[in-house]
Protein backbone atom coordinates (compact mmCIF):
# COMPACT_ATOMS: atom_id res chain seq x y z
CA UNK A 1 0.00 0.00 0.00
CA UNK A 2 0.94 3.89 -0.80
CA UNK A 3 0.40 5.59 2.47
CA UNK A 4 -0.08 9.75 2.31
CA UNK A 5 0.30 10.75 5.95
CA UNK A 6 -0.30 14.85 6.04
CA UNK A 7 1.43 16.97 9.10
CA UNK A 8 5.13 18.31 10.08
CA UNK A 9 4.88 17.86 13.69
CA UNK A 10 6.34 15.29 16.28
CA UNK A 11 2.85 13.29 15.99
CA UNK A 12 3.49 12.88 12.45
CA UNK A 13 6.92 11.32 12.61
CA UNK A 14 5.77 8.58 15.17
CA UNK A 15 2.88 8.10 13.15
CA UNK A 16 5.13 7.23 10.11
CA UNK A 17 7.23 5.53 12.41
CA UNK A 18 4.85 2.96 13.21
CA UNK A 19 3.23 2.91 9.78
CA UNK A 20 6.75 1.64 8.30
CA UNK A 21 6.62 -1.38 10.55
CA UNK A 22 3.17 -2.88 8.56
CA UNK A 23 4.28 -5.43 6.06
CA UNK A 24 1.40 -3.86 4.00
CA UNK A 25 2.83 -0.77 3.33
CA UNK A 26 4.90 -0.14 0.08
CA UNK A 27 5.79 3.33 0.48
CA UNK A 28 4.89 6.79 2.84
CA UNK A 29 4.82 9.69 1.93
CA UNK A 30 3.91 12.88 3.97
CA UNK A 31 3.28 15.99 3.36
CA UNK A 32 5.13 18.29 4.60
CA UNK A 33 7.08 16.43 6.76
CA UNK A 34 9.81 17.66 8.76
CA UNK A 35 13.88 16.86 8.65
CA UNK A 36 13.04 13.40 11.03
CA UNK A 37 10.18 12.14 9.00
CA UNK A 38 12.63 12.56 5.55
CA UNK A 39 14.44 9.43 7.10
CA UNK A 40 11.46 7.60 6.93
CA UNK A 41 9.12 8.92 4.46
CA UNK A 42 9.03 10.94 1.04
CA UNK A 43 8.42 14.48 2.17
CA UNK A 44 6.59 16.43 -0.35
CA UNK A 45 6.17 20.08 -0.64
CA UNK A 46 2.13 20.89 0.26
CA UNK A 47 1.21 22.13 2.92
CA UNK A 48 -1.17 20.67 5.86
CA UNK A 49 -3.97 22.82 4.64
CA UNK A 50 -4.02 22.56 0.75
CA UNK A 51 -6.54 20.61 0.18
CA UNK A 52 -6.70 20.75 -3.62
CA UNK A 53 -2.74 20.11 -3.92
CA UNK A 54 -3.35 16.81 -1.16
CA UNK A 55 -5.99 15.65 -3.12
CA UNK A 56 -4.25 16.13 -6.24
CA UNK A 57 -1.03 14.56 -5.43
CA UNK A 58 -3.25 11.43 -3.45
CA UNK A 59 -5.06 10.35 -7.16
CA UNK A 60 -1.44 11.22 -8.87
CA UNK A 61 0.38 8.51 -6.93
CA UNK A 62 -2.52 6.43 -6.15
CA UNK A 63 -2.36 6.79 -2.49
CA UNK A 64 -4.33 3.54 -0.80
CA UNK A 65 -5.17 5.27 2.28
CA UNK A 66 -4.30 8.67 3.97
CA UNK A 67 -4.01 9.84 7.63
CA UNK A 68 -4.78 13.12 8.45
CA UNK A 69 -2.35 14.46 11.88
CA UNK A 70 -3.50 17.90 12.29
CA UNK A 71 -6.52 19.19 13.53
CA UNK A 72 -6.38 22.37 10.76
CA UNK A 73 -7.21 20.31 7.72
CA UNK A 74 -9.73 18.07 9.66
CA UNK A 75 -11.75 21.21 10.52
CA UNK A 76 -11.20 22.57 7.09
CA UNK A 77 -12.74 19.68 5.51
CA UNK A 78 -10.25 17.17 4.05
CA UNK A 79 -11.53 14.17 5.17
CA UNK A 80 -15.44 15.44 2.80
CA UNK A 81 -13.06 16.26 0.09
CA UNK A 82 -11.04 12.93 -0.08
CA UNK A 83 -14.43 11.26 0.61
CA UNK A 84 -16.21 12.68 -2.15
CA UNK A 85 -13.21 11.43 -4.62
CA UNK A 86 -13.39 8.03 -3.50
CA UNK A 87 -10.36 8.17 -1.85
CA UNK A 88 -9.55 6.61 1.68
CA UNK A 89 -8.72 8.71 4.22
CA UNK A 90 -8.53 8.32 8.27
CA UNK A 91 -10.00 10.89 10.13
CA UNK A 92 -13.50 12.84 11.24
CA UNK A 93 -15.72 14.73 8.78
CA UNK A 94 -15.67 18.38 9.30
CA UNK A 95 -19.08 18.27 10.62
CA UNK A 96 -17.41 16.09 13.39
CA UNK A 97 -14.27 17.76 13.96
CA UNK A 98 -16.78 20.66 15.36
CA UNK A 99 -15.97 18.84 18.67
CA UNK A 100 -12.15 20.68 18.51
CA UNK A 101 -12.81 23.18 16.06
CA UNK A 102 -15.30 24.94 18.24
CA UNK A 103 -15.58 25.19 22.34
CA UNK A 104 -18.77 26.26 22.07
CA UNK A 105 -19.89 23.14 19.98
CA UNK A 106 -18.17 20.69 22.22
CA UNK A 107 -19.59 22.15 25.42
CA UNK A 108 -23.07 23.12 23.86
CA UNK A 109 -23.23 19.17 22.56
CA UNK A 110 -21.68 17.26 25.79
CA UNK A 111 -24.86 19.13 27.65
CA UNK A 112 -26.89 18.08 24.86
CA UNK A 113 -25.34 14.19 24.93
CA UNK A 114 -25.10 14.40 29.64
CA UNK A 115 -21.23 13.98 29.01
CA UNK A 116 -19.89 15.24 32.20
CA UNK A 117 -17.57 17.80 32.04
CA UNK A 118 -16.99 21.56 33.70
CA UNK A 119 -19.89 24.30 33.93
CA UNK A 120 -19.77 27.14 31.35
CA UNK A 121 -21.01 29.61 29.53
CA UNK A 122 -20.20 31.17 26.19
CA UNK A 123 -20.08 34.36 25.14
CA UNK A 124 -20.24 36.09 22.32
CA UNK A 125 -18.85 39.56 23.22
CA UNK A 126 -16.39 40.82 25.39
CA UNK A 127 -18.97 42.95 27.38
CA UNK A 128 -21.17 40.52 27.94
CA UNK A 129 -18.34 37.43 28.61
CA UNK A 130 -16.76 40.55 31.17
CA UNK A 131 -20.18 40.54 33.15
CA UNK A 132 -20.51 37.24 32.93
CA UNK A 133 -17.74 36.66 35.02
CA UNK A 134 -19.30 37.32 37.90
CA UNK A 135 -21.51 34.54 37.77
CA UNK A 136 -18.30 32.40 38.62
CA UNK A 137 -16.69 31.18 41.70
CA UNK A 138 -12.79 32.02 41.35
CA UNK A 139 -10.46 30.30 39.63
CA UNK A 140 -12.07 29.79 36.31
CA UNK A 141 -11.06 29.02 32.52
CA UNK A 142 -11.29 31.21 29.84
CA UNK A 143 -11.18 29.67 26.59
CA UNK A 144 -10.72 30.56 23.05
CA UNK A 145 -13.49 29.05 20.66
CA UNK A 146 -11.20 28.60 18.05
CA UNK A 147 -8.21 26.16 17.06
CA UNK A 148 -5.15 28.01 18.87
CA UNK A 149 -2.66 25.48 18.69
CA UNK A 150 -3.34 24.23 22.19
CA UNK A 151 -2.29 27.79 23.52
CA UNK A 152 -5.29 29.14 23.90
CA UNK A 153 -6.69 28.55 27.24
CA UNK A 154 -5.97 30.76 30.40
CA UNK A 155 -6.46 29.09 33.99
CA UNK A 156 -7.60 32.69 36.00
CA UNK A 157 -6.71 32.69 39.71
CA UNK A 158 -8.27 36.42 40.23
CA UNK A 159 -10.71 38.56 38.76
CA UNK A 160 -7.85 41.05 37.00
CA UNK A 161 -6.59 37.90 35.34
CA UNK A 162 -10.02 36.58 34.51
CA UNK A 163 -10.29 40.20 32.67
CA UNK A 164 -7.47 40.22 31.34
CA UNK A 165 -7.38 36.88 29.24
CA UNK A 166 -10.72 38.31 28.30
CA UNK A 167 -9.32 41.15 26.42
CA UNK A 168 -6.07 39.09 25.12
CA UNK A 169 -8.67 36.65 23.70
CA UNK A 170 -11.27 38.99 22.16
CA UNK A 171 -10.13 42.66 21.91
CA UNK A 172 -5.97 41.98 21.01
CA UNK A 173 -6.97 38.74 19.30
CA UNK A 174 -4.09 37.07 20.43
CA UNK A 175 -5.28 34.17 18.83
CA UNK A 176 -7.00 35.40 15.83
CA UNK A 177 -10.31 34.80 14.68
CA UNK A 178 -9.69 31.82 17.16
CA UNK A 179 -11.13 34.89 19.98
CA UNK A 180 -14.22 35.75 18.11
CA UNK A 181 -16.01 33.93 21.16
CA UNK A 182 -15.18 32.44 24.70
CA UNK A 183 -15.88 29.77 27.18
CA UNK A 184 -15.67 30.98 30.13
CA UNK A 185 -15.94 27.85 33.22
CA UNK A 186 -15.42 26.62 36.28
CA UNK A 187 -12.06 25.48 37.25
CA UNK A 188 -11.49 21.51 37.93
CA UNK A 189 -9.51 19.78 40.43
CA UNK A 190 -7.38 16.45 39.67
CA UNK A 191 -5.37 15.19 37.58
CA UNK A 192 -5.45 14.78 33.95
CA UNK A 193 -5.17 11.94 32.09
CA UNK A 194 -5.55 11.11 27.85
CA UNK A 195 -7.87 8.68 26.35
CA UNK A 196 -7.95 8.01 22.74
CA UNK A 197 -10.18 6.01 21.08
CA UNK A 198 -10.66 5.07 17.61
CA UNK A 199 -13.81 4.89 16.11
CA UNK A 200 -15.75 4.28 12.97
CA UNK A 201 -18.79 5.88 13.31
CA UNK A 202 -20.90 3.52 15.35
CA UNK A 203 -18.36 1.38 17.07
CA UNK A 204 -15.13 2.29 18.88
CA UNK A 205 -11.83 0.50 20.42
CA UNK A 206 -9.55 2.82 23.65
CA UNK A 207 -6.23 3.06 23.20
CA UNK A 208 -4.38 2.89 26.43
CA UNK A 209 -3.98 5.64 28.81
CA UNK A 210 -1.44 8.19 28.92
CA UNK A 211 -0.85 11.74 30.61
CA UNK A 212 -0.06 14.93 28.94
CA UNK A 213 1.88 17.42 30.77
CA UNK A 214 0.79 21.06 28.92
CA UNK A 215 2.71 23.33 31.42
CA UNK A 216 6.29 25.01 30.04
CA UNK A 217 7.97 24.61 33.33
CA UNK A 218 8.17 21.69 35.94
CA UNK A 219 5.36 21.42 38.65
CA UNK A 220 3.01 22.35 36.29
CA UNK A 221 4.20 26.19 36.58
CA UNK A 222 4.00 28.90 33.84
CA UNK A 223 1.67 29.14 30.79
CA UNK A 224 0.14 26.20 28.68
CA UNK A 225 2.35 24.75 25.50
CA UNK A 226 0.99 22.15 23.15
CA UNK A 227 2.31 19.88 25.40
CA UNK A 228 5.97 19.15 26.97
CA UNK A 229 5.96 15.38 27.60
CA UNK A 230 3.80 12.41 27.83
CA UNK A 231 3.79 8.91 29.50
CA UNK A 232 1.95 5.50 29.26
CA UNK A 233 0.07 4.10 30.27
CA UNK A 234 -1.46 6.48 33.02
CA UNK A 235 -1.64 4.89 36.37
CA UNK A 236 -4.26 7.28 37.56
CA UNK A 237 -6.70 5.66 34.71
CA UNK A 238 -7.50 2.41 36.88
CA UNK A 239 -9.43 -0.71 35.47
CA UNK A 240 -13.10 0.63 36.88
CA UNK A 241 -12.37 4.60 35.65
CA UNK A 242 -11.26 3.27 32.09
CA UNK A 243 -14.51 1.23 31.61
CA UNK A 244 -16.45 4.41 33.23
CA UNK A 245 -15.34 6.91 30.81
CA UNK A 246 -15.54 4.39 27.95
CA UNK A 247 -19.19 4.36 29.58
CA UNK A 248 -20.03 7.95 30.19
CA UNK A 249 -17.70 9.87 27.89
CA UNK A 250 -16.95 8.17 24.57
CA UNK A 251 -19.92 6.39 23.73
CA UNK A 252 -22.05 9.30 24.61
CA UNK A 253 -20.06 10.89 21.95
CA UNK A 254 -19.75 8.41 19.22
CA UNK A 255 -23.92 7.57 19.68
CA UNK A 256 -24.22 11.37 19.75
CA UNK A 257 -22.94 12.50 16.76
CA UNK A 258 -24.37 9.61 14.53
CA UNK A 259 -27.68 10.69 16.13
CA UNK A 260 -26.70 14.80 15.16
CA UNK A 261 -26.07 13.45 11.42
CA UNK A 262 -22.14 13.56 11.67
CA UNK A 263 -20.90 10.22 12.32
CA UNK A 264 -17.54 10.45 14.11
CA UNK A 265 -15.02 8.51 12.02
CA UNK A 266 -10.82 8.17 13.11
CA UNK A 267 -9.39 9.55 16.56
CA UNK A 268 -11.77 10.82 19.32
CA UNK A 269 -8.94 12.31 21.61
CA UNK A 270 -10.65 12.83 25.36
CA UNK A 271 -8.65 15.16 27.49
CA UNK A 272 -10.19 14.02 31.43
CA UNK A 273 -9.92 15.39 34.75
CA UNK A 274 -10.43 12.36 37.44
CA UNK A 275 -12.45 14.89 39.90
CA UNK A 276 -13.53 13.22 43.10
CA UNK A 277 -17.12 13.38 41.49
CA UNK A 278 -15.63 10.94 38.63
CA UNK A 279 -14.22 11.47 35.76
CA UNK A 280 -15.00 15.23 34.02
CA UNK A 281 -13.82 15.98 29.58
CA UNK A 282 -11.86 19.38 29.92
CA UNK A 283 -11.86 19.21 26.17
CA UNK A 284 -11.89 17.29 23.36
CA UNK A 285 -9.58 16.94 20.52
CA UNK A 286 -10.60 15.18 17.08
CA UNK A 287 -6.74 13.66 15.95
CA UNK A 288 -4.21 11.63 17.37
CA UNK A 289 -2.40 14.05 20.68
CA UNK A 290 0.79 15.38 20.24
CA UNK A 291 2.76 14.80 22.28
CA UNK A 292 0.26 11.43 23.79
CA UNK A 293 0.76 9.96 19.83
CA UNK A 294 4.46 9.03 20.90
CA UNK A 295 4.17 7.61 23.98
CA UNK A 296 1.75 5.72 23.37
CA UNK A 297 2.35 4.59 19.65
CA UNK A 298 5.69 2.67 20.97
CA UNK A 299 3.20 0.51 22.94
CA UNK A 300 1.02 -0.57 20.30
CA UNK A 301 2.06 -4.07 18.74
CA UNK A 302 -0.62 -4.45 16.24
CA UNK A 303 -0.55 -3.51 12.86
CA UNK A 304 -1.62 0.57 13.07
CA UNK A 305 -2.80 -0.12 9.17
CA UNK A 306 -5.17 -2.81 10.26
CA UNK A 307 -6.55 -0.42 13.32
CA UNK A 308 -6.92 2.60 10.29
CA UNK A 309 -8.44 0.41 7.59
CA UNK A 310 -11.00 -0.97 9.95
CA UNK A 311 -12.49 2.63 11.11
CA UNK A 312 -12.39 3.99 7.78
CA UNK A 313 -14.24 1.06 6.91
CA UNK A 314 -16.76 0.39 9.48
CA UNK A 315 -15.36 -3.10 11.01
CA UNK A 316 -13.77 -2.29 14.05
CA UNK A 317 -15.25 -4.63 15.64
CA UNK A 318 -12.88 -7.11 13.95
CA UNK A 319 -10.15 -5.92 15.80
CA UNK A 320 -8.87 -6.59 19.27
CA UNK A 321 -5.82 -4.25 20.51
CA UNK A 322 -2.40 -5.85 21.83
CA UNK A 323 -0.22 -3.56 24.00
CA UNK A 324 3.67 -3.96 24.81
CA UNK A 325 4.01 -3.99 28.75
CA UNK A 326 6.58 -1.87 29.14
CA UNK A 327 5.94 1.87 30.10
CA UNK A 328 6.60 4.98 27.42
CA UNK A 329 7.74 8.62 28.54
CA UNK A 330 8.30 11.36 25.97
CA UNK A 331 9.99 14.37 26.95
CA UNK A 332 9.89 17.21 24.60
CA UNK A 333 12.91 19.61 24.27
CA UNK A 334 11.74 22.88 22.92
CA UNK A 335 13.12 26.02 21.76
CA UNK A 336 14.23 28.92 24.41
CA UNK A 337 11.64 31.24 24.57
CA UNK A 338 8.49 28.94 23.90
CA UNK A 339 4.99 29.08 24.19
CA UNK A 340 6.40 33.00 23.52
CA UNK A 341 8.57 34.65 20.74
CA UNK A 342 11.87 31.83 19.40
CA UNK A 343 14.81 31.89 17.68
CA UNK A 344 14.54 28.92 14.85
CA UNK A 345 17.83 27.78 12.79
CA UNK A 346 19.85 26.12 15.83
CA UNK A 347 22.09 23.33 14.85
CA UNK A 348 20.86 20.11 16.64
CA UNK A 349 23.49 17.80 17.83
CA UNK A 350 23.94 14.30 19.65
CA UNK A 351 20.48 12.89 17.54
CA UNK A 352 23.07 9.91 16.52
CA UNK A 353 24.42 9.17 19.89
CA UNK A 354 20.39 8.02 21.17
CA UNK A 355 19.72 3.85 20.54
CA UNK A 356 17.31 1.48 21.52
CA UNK A 357 15.11 1.83 23.56
CA UNK A 358 15.15 5.39 23.23
CA UNK A 359 14.66 7.18 19.84
CA UNK A 360 14.02 10.90 18.86
CA UNK A 361 10.65 11.83 17.23
CA UNK A 362 11.15 15.46 15.57
CA UNK A 363 8.90 18.39 15.29
CA UNK A 364 10.10 21.47 14.39
CA UNK A 365 13.59 20.45 12.96
CA UNK A 366 14.65 20.74 8.75
CA UNK A 367 17.44 19.44 7.18
CA UNK A 368 19.54 21.34 5.98
CA UNK A 369 22.67 19.41 3.88
CA UNK A 370 24.07 16.78 6.40
CA UNK A 371 22.56 19.24 9.24
CA UNK A 372 19.42 18.95 11.11
CA UNK A 373 18.19 22.57 12.12
CA UNK A 374 15.49 23.86 14.73
CA UNK A 375 11.95 25.13 12.75
CA UNK A 376 9.54 25.33 15.60
CA UNK A 377 9.02 25.50 18.99
CA UNK A 378 8.49 22.25 20.55
CA UNK A 379 11.65 20.75 18.37
CA UNK A 380 12.03 17.22 19.29
CA UNK A 381 10.44 14.39 21.40
CA UNK A 382 12.59 12.03 22.61
CA UNK A 383 11.10 9.09 23.91
CA UNK A 384 12.28 5.51 26.10
CA UNK A 385 10.88 2.54 26.56
CA UNK A 386 11.42 0.78 29.95
CA UNK A 387 9.47 -1.85 32.15
CA UNK A 388 7.32 0.20 34.37
CA UNK A 389 7.59 4.47 34.59
CA UNK A 390 10.51 4.79 37.09
CA UNK A 391 12.88 3.13 34.21
CA UNK A 392 11.31 4.48 31.43
CA UNK A 393 12.23 7.81 32.82
CA UNK A 394 15.55 7.10 33.77
CA UNK A 395 16.44 5.75 30.10
CA UNK A 396 14.45 8.95 28.15
CA UNK A 397 16.39 11.77 30.59
CA UNK A 398 20.02 9.43 29.96
CA UNK A 399 18.98 10.01 25.59
CA UNK A 400 17.95 14.04 26.52
CA UNK A 401 20.91 14.90 28.03
CA UNK A 402 22.69 13.60 24.71
CA UNK A 403 20.65 16.12 22.75
CA UNK A 404 21.70 19.76 22.04
CA UNK A 405 21.08 22.91 21.26
CA UNK A 406 21.55 26.68 21.52
CA UNK A 407 18.97 27.46 24.04
CA UNK A 408 16.96 24.26 24.78
CA UNK A 409 14.83 23.69 27.56
CA UNK A 410 12.91 20.42 28.54
CA UNK A 411 11.06 19.59 31.71
CA UNK A 412 12.64 17.53 34.37
CA UNK A 413 9.64 15.72 35.94
CA UNK A 414 7.73 14.65 32.96
CA UNK A 415 5.99 11.20 34.39
CA UNK A 416 6.62 12.09 38.48
CA UNK A 417 3.19 11.80 39.11
CA UNK A 418 2.84 8.21 38.23
CA UNK A 419 6.03 7.47 40.66
CA UNK A 420 4.11 9.60 43.21
CA UNK A 421 1.14 7.16 42.50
Amino acid sequence: MNILVIGSGGREHALCWKIQQSLKVKKIFCAPGNGGIAGLAECVNIKADDIVGLLNFARDKKIDLTVVGPEVPLVLGVVDAFEKAGVKIFGPSKAAAQLEGSKVFSKDFMRRHHVPTAAYRSFDTYEAALAGLKKFTLPVVVKADGLAAGKGVIICNTLPEATDALKTIMQDRAFKDAGLRVVVEEFLVGEEASILAVADGKDFILLDSSQDHKRIFDNDEGPNTGGMGAYSPAPVVTAALWDEIGRLVIKPVIDGMAQEGAPFKGILYAGIMVTAQGPKVLEFNTRFGDPETQAVLPRLKTDIIDVMLAAVEGRLREVTLEWDPRACVCVVIAAGGYPGDYASGKEIRGLDAVSAPAFVFHAGTKKDGEKILTSGGRVLGVTALGMGVAEAIGKVYAAVEKVSFEGAQYRRDIGKKALNR
